[in-house]
């Protein structure tokens, strides 16, 4: 899964302050409860937020379902000198050795759960593995910006070595989005392609409630992303301060 998308999936992010955000979380924590000593990362991806807590010398477990991607993660945390433990699970599959004091899931992996019945099982099992009373804090793209902002629209990445086509296709009815990223890499003599196509799901508001309850979890907060205050309606990613009741 997501194996072609390993390989570009940061030269695709370069736009993100891994850092500035990774602050932002643990503001959050701060401000709910304290700073994580253990902390899952769900859905870690190629590990820069994983690295960027590890940097603030919190242990940190990270877990994906692509091993591609934690390869990447993996190699980032050998050349930074990091002690991560990476993880091949899906956050529905996660099976911990222990406890975490903290977990978090960034940049809209939420919503690459289409199924709802997943969704509720992922959330039980995040659950399962956080300790009573602490917090799991998580951002999912909105359905503004699925509608309105992807839609059906075509977006042009292009880099030194590296052109990228990403196309949508919005299906109102089950308000999710067709993603299909046709990639064309320059290796030196000739250009390679691939593509990959994948799924994101924009959840309601009490979609997210009601799967979260199911799971032990209760709503501390929902803010703007990278704000301490409440989304607006035009607001494309929202942040959800969960904890374990």
């Amino acid at each position: 899964m997501y194996n072609n998308f390993a390989l570009f999936y940061d030269a695709l992010t370069t736009n993100v302050n891994y850092k500035k955000r990774t602050d932002y979380l643990c503001k959050i924590f701060k401000k709910h409860d304290s700073l994580p000593t253990l902390l899952l990362d769900v859905a870690c991806g190629t590990g820069s937020f994983s690295v960027e807590f590890a940097k603030k010398g919190i242990d940190v477990i990270g877990a994906d379902i692509s091993d591609s991607m934690l390869s990447v993660a993996r190699q980032k945390a050998v050349e930074q000198n990091l002690n991560i433990l990476f993880l091949n699970q899906s956050a529905a599959n996660l099976e911990l050795y222990g406890t975490v004091n903290g977990a978090v899931c960034c940049l809209d992996s939420i919503n690459h759960i289409t199924d709802y019945s997943e969704l509720c099982q992922s959330f039980a099992k995040i659950s399962l593995f956080l300790e009573p009373n602490k917090l799991f804090v998580f951002d999912v793209n909105t359905l503004y910006k699925h509608s309105t902002v992807l839609a059906d629209n075509t977006f042009i990445y292009e880099t030194d070595n590296l052109f990228c086509s990403w196309q949508n296709k919005f299906i109102k009815q089950k308000n999710s989005t067709q993603i299909t990223l046709d990639f064309f890499y320059n290796n030196g003599q000739n250009y390679n392609r691939f593509t990959e196509t994948f799924f994101e799901r924009a959840y309601t508001g009490a979609q997210l409630e009601k799967a979260l309850k199911k799971a032990g979890l209760k709503i501390e907060a929902i803010y703007g992303e990278n704000t301490f205050v409440a989304p607006k309606s035009d607001s494309e990613r929202i942040i959800y301060v969960t904890r374990k009741v």
